[in-house]
Parts: structure tokens; sequence; C-alpha cells
């Protein structure tokens, strides 16, 4: 068997090397294997004293910096050493493994303005390369991986920070010679080759891309850059559930940050019915590393465990109670709710036994991340109110959908006590918000905080004005980000949700696909219209933007569930943008929901819709055509 530090021992984070051996240094195996033979007779192996250990050919490997193989390495075998950890902690895993889906040939042969030799692969992904190398003895080839090049068009590494992300290879000499990493991964489109005699040949690389995550929704429409929209995020997706939702496949991070982790949670469950069980593990490691007071660490697993400050930010630390909620109504599992429902309501309770003045949630800048990244910067403590509203909301209903009417009735009134504050302190005697962003209304509208629908209205119309004003462009961050179409479309302003989506200068999707991407950026304006890359904390393949998938499919395609895992749902397609078709399908647990439509001048023509069986489906054509319909296809025009 052939160990490495993998996660375990890898130094990770940031902060001096002894700091960042998070969880251990030692690496160990722990093997059982029940042998059955031909004969019936039955053997048992086991890792036990009579095993021997040695170095092997992989002399380094680490998660940030990469791997190097020695094709000369000769191993000195000596007694293994019997490390007693018992057996009490081992869970067995309910996801899927990390698997190989893709492998790509080089597209390109580049040499750089400094000379470099680099190879693209056309796509920004995530996994290793595989290569066949030729030399003498002792030579030693080493691969740089890059996501992009700078504006000049040299090889750009400096977004991975202090990931050095390196493939070394040292060649025994013997002819050719086959090197692939095992126990590392890179974000990249691009390597650059050192070391190497003579001009690349392309085909002697592929790159391998690996991720947990299957693609099994479709999506397709009549615009060419939705199409790679959807395509990039789809790539984003494979790339950073890589066995946790990673927030980065890249640099020197790679966790699992739970703000991201939420806000793309619906767009996942479109594109892969196998999240499912993806999700069931992760939450169960959040509530394995929440604190007994019901706070939940930043990053699941938690890799900051020493550290008190910015670890329970409200809209991060939320994924202990949207993701659970929200998985009910992808999957129907209710034993899910079940298992997740004690920390689901510690989180709430941490908040209430924090918070002051009737429901005010508490009053420190350290805890909190805002609306990340945006644009336009919405107060804190806002951004925090509303989700504390939110998170009581979806305590309230799932204390209804298990029976707990105590509990019910006490996650209703802390959540009426906490929308009465969020509504004393920030709507006026106008209707207006105090807060004056898009990421204000649009998390009030979403939240439902306004005290009635006719306030609701004139808040919506105030977004739109807002939107306006900034020249039809989008200036909300990771918090608001994904659900200002669905606010604009609920409300009514269809035509500008598409103005939104369709928009190519930054801020915008569309502005990173002018640029050549192939993944989601994590910042809107990763790169400069002159080709200048942001230094510092800056991916070019980050997911969270990505969430515009769910309004893609819910309210553009139409495809919406009104009762939990798709028992019921309704078909209501929002044409715009000029679209003249648009298809899609997701998996649900009764099968297959499959829609297309088709429209001119942004009115629908005909409607194709397939709803699986067990299932009922509500059909909107239109205000005055709705129709209730059993599984089956149906086919429908319109004048």
């Amino acid at each position: 068997a052939t160990v490495s530090s993998g996660w375990y021992s890898s130094g990770l984070v940031w902060g001096t090397p002894e700091k960042r051996f998070v969880y251990g240094r030692d690496k160990m195996l722990l093997m059982q294997i029940e042998v059955e033979y031909r004969d019936g007779t039955k053997e048992t192996l086991v890792t036990d004293g009579s095993w021997e250990m040695a170095g092997n050919q992989v002399r380094i490997s680490t998660i940030y910096d990469g791997e190097t193989v020695d094709h000369n390495y000769v191993a000195t075998w000596t007694p293994a050493k019997v490390h007693e950890v018992g057996y009490d902690n081992l869970v067995s895993t309910v996801g899927k493994l990390v698997t190989k889906k893709k492998v790509f040939k080089p597209v390109k042969v580049i040499t750089t303005p400094k000379g470099e030799k680099v190879l693209d692969f056309g796509q920004n992904l995530v996994g290793w390369e595989k290569a066949v190398l030729r030399g003498h003895k002792g030579d030693t080839v080493v691969i740089s991986h890059a996501e992009v090049l700078d504006g000049e068009g040299n090889f750009y590494t400096t977004n991975l920070r202090s990931a050095k992300a390196l493939s070394t290879y040292v060649l025994s000499g013997e002819g050719s010679e086959v090197f692939e990493p095992r126990f590392t991964f890179y974000g990249f489109r691009y390597i650059r080759v050192e070391g190497l005699e003579g001009e690349l040949n392309p085909e002697d690389f592929e790159a391998m891309a690996i991720s947990t995550a299957d693609i099994t929704g479709k999506f397709h429409c009549s615009d060419p850059m939705i199409n790679q929209l959807q395509s990039n995020i789809e790539w984003s997706f494979r790339d950073n559930f890589v066995d946790i939702p990673t927030d980065c496949p890249q640099r020197d991070e790679r966790l699992g940050w739970t703000g991201d982790a939420q806000v793309f949670f619906t767009t996942a469950a479109f594109l892969d019915r196998g999240v499912g069980p993806f999700f069931q593990k992760w939450l169960a490691d959040l509530a394995a590393d929440q604190r007994a007071d019901g706070k939940v660490p930043r990053t699941i697993p938690d890799a900051f465990p020493d550290t008190d400050d910015m670890g329970w930010a409200t809209g991060w630390a939320d994924a202990a109670t949207i993701i659970p909620w929200n998985h009910y109504l992808r999957y129907g599992d209710r034993t899910l709710l079940e298992k997740q429902y004690a920390s689901m309501a510690l989180w709430l309770n941490y908040m209430v036994g924090r918070s002051k003045d009737n429901g005010w949630i508490w009053n420190n800048e350290k805890l909190h991340f805002a609306d990340w990244l945006a644009f336009h910067k919405t107060d804190m403590h806002y951004v925090a109110q509303c989700f504390f509203a939110n998170t009581a909301d979806i305590l309230v209903k799932t204390a209804r959908e298990l029976g707990k009417t105590e509990d019910e009735k006490y996650f209703k009134e802390v959540y009426d006590n906490v929308v009465e504050a969020f509504r004393n302190k920030y709507i006026n005697a106008e209707g207006r918000l105090t807060e004056d962003t898009q990421t204000a209304y649009v998390l009030a509208l979403k939240f439902d905080l306004f005290r009635d629908r006719k306030q609701s209205v004139k808040a919506c119309y105030h977004l739109t004005k807002l939107i306006k004003a900034n020249d039809y462009h989008i200036s909300t961050g990771f918090l608001g980000t994904p659900y200002i179409c669905e606010v604009l479309t609920k409300y009514g302003y269809t035509p500008l949700a598409y103005t939104l989506l369709l928009q190519k200068t930054c801020p915008s999707w569309l502005y990173p696909i002018t640029k050549g991407a192939t993944t989601i950026w994590e910042r809107w304006d990763s790169m400069q219209e002159d080709g200048t890359i942001i230094k510092g904390m800056n991916s070019f393949n980050h997911y969270s933007y990505g969430a515009i998938g769910t309004w893609l499919y819910e309210w553009a395609l139409g495809i919406k569930p009104t009762s939990a895992g798709y028992k019921t749902f309704d078909i209501q397609p929002h044409i715009g943008g000029g679209m003249t078709e648009m298809e899609g399908s997701t998996e649900t647990p009764y099968g297959k929901i499959y829609v297309k439509w088709t429209a001119k001048d942004d009115k629908l023509l005909t409607l194709y819709v397939d709803v699986p069986e067990n299932t009922t489906a509500r059909i909107v054509l239109s205000p005055r055509q709705v129709l209730e319909v059993g599984s089956g296809p149906y086919s429908f025009k319109t004048e």
C-alpha cells in the first residue's frame, strides 16, 4: 500500500509552517481485507506488527505544493510502527468517490514572451497532468500549473499565493517514462514545462479532470453565451466538488467554506442528483465540528479549530439550516432533517443567546463577512439580521414538518421578534430601507421581511431604479447575487432580469466569458479590460456566482418544486432576452423532469413537458391558462 500526506498531514491554511498542520503529521494505514478463496476457505488480512514500511518513489506530496516523483528511488524496508488509536470514531462514508471524469489533450503549444514552454488544455479544470518523458538518468522535469496567462501572455501564478503547485519528476533514463501524480491535485488550464530538452510534443501530455460530481441535469438555449455560462457553472461545480465543496481548487486555501456551499446548493442539486449523499456527508461533518454553544466554523471540515474570530458569520454559518431545508425540498428526505435538526436548532439558539433588544442581532464586527466581494457594500449587521430571520423561518417550517409542536411555537416567537426588530430598525415611515443597496432590497424581498405586499412591490420598484442607476449592472456579492434575478422575476420584472443576465460589461456574468473564461470567477473583475489581473485573493475557478443557475432552471426554464422531492411542481417558463428556445432537465427522486419551450418576440409559442410517474405538475402557460396534469408527455401551442 502506498500512502502519502493527503488532507490530514498536508500544511493547510496560512501562517508559519508549524501552525499549518491543522490535523496531524504522521502518515498511517488502517486496513482490513476479507478474502474468500475458491475452495471456500477465508482469511482476514489486517495491518499489524508483521508489516514493514519504507519510503517510496513519491518522495513529497502535499495538497498545496504538489508532488515529487523519483524513478531512481530504491526502498529500504524496516518494521512498521503500530499506533493504537482505537476504532470508536470510524464512520463509513455516504458520499460518492472522487474519480477521473474526462481526459483533455493540449489544444495549443505556446512559447510565451518570456520564452516559457507552455501547453494550453483549453479548459480550466481540476486534476493533474499525465506526462510521457524521455531523458537521462537524474534529469529533473518541473511542471507548473496556472489558470490564466497575464496581459502580456506570460504564465501567471501570483494568485496561487504560497501554494507551489508543482509536479517534479526525476527520470531514470530508461526510455519513455510515464509520470502521473497520485496524492495531490491542481487547478489549471495551462502547464509550464521546465527541464525537458527540445520542443514540447503535445502528444506526450494529457490532463485528467477529477471530481465527486456528475452532471445529470441538462440546460441549453438559443444564446451561445448563456450556453457558455452554463458550461462555466458546470465546470466550477465539478472542479470544486472534490469530496468537499471547496471554495477554490488552486491556491493555498481549497477549503469547505460554508457560505459558498449554501448559496450554490440548489444549483448543484439541479446539476447533479448525486449531491444529495454528497451533502449528507458534509452536513454530518458540520454537525461534528459545530461547537457545543452552537457556533458553526467558517469552513467544514474546520481548518481553524484554534481561532475564535470570524468563525460564526451569518450567511456562512447559516449553511447549518439553509442546506438541510433545501435538501429536503429537492430530495424529500425527512431523515436528513431529523439528523440535522439538533444542529439547526443549536445554531439558531446561539444567535438568540447573542441577540438583544427583542431580537436584534449581536453587534460585533468580527463576526460577519456581509455581502462578500460586492461592488456596493451593505452593512454587515443588516445582512446578519436578514439571515437571522431566514434561519428562524426555516426552523419554524422544519419543526412543523417533524411534528415538534412546542418547538414550532418557540421558533415562531423568535421569528416574529427578529422580523419586527428588522422592520423597526431598517424600514422607514415611507416603506423604504435605510440601507440603499441592491443586496439590501434583494435580501429583504427574498426573505419576505416587508410589512405587506404593497410595501414589497414598492421596494422592488426601488430595486429596479438602483439597477438602472448602476447602468443596468449587478452590484451584489456572494449573498445577494443568487436571489436578484429571482426577486425581479417574482415581482414582474423579467425583462430586467434578462438584461442583467445578458450584460457583457463588468460587473456581469458574461463579462468573464468575453475574456475567455471557461469557469466562474471569484471576483466580478478578477481580470481587468486591459488584461491586468487583481493581485491577492483572486481565483478564476470559484462557483459562488454560478448560483445564477438556479434562476435559469427555476424561472427561465420554469421548473420549480411545490412540495418536497418534486412530488408536485410547477412548470412556468419566463420568456425574455430575445431567446427563441430553451430546454433542460433535472433528475428528481421520481425521475427526470424535461422542459422545452420556443418563443418569438419574447412570447411563448410552444411548450413540451415530460412529467415523471407518481407526480403532479401545474403548467402555467399564462395567468389565464393554468392546467394540472399527471405523469406523461405534454405538448402545447399558444398564440
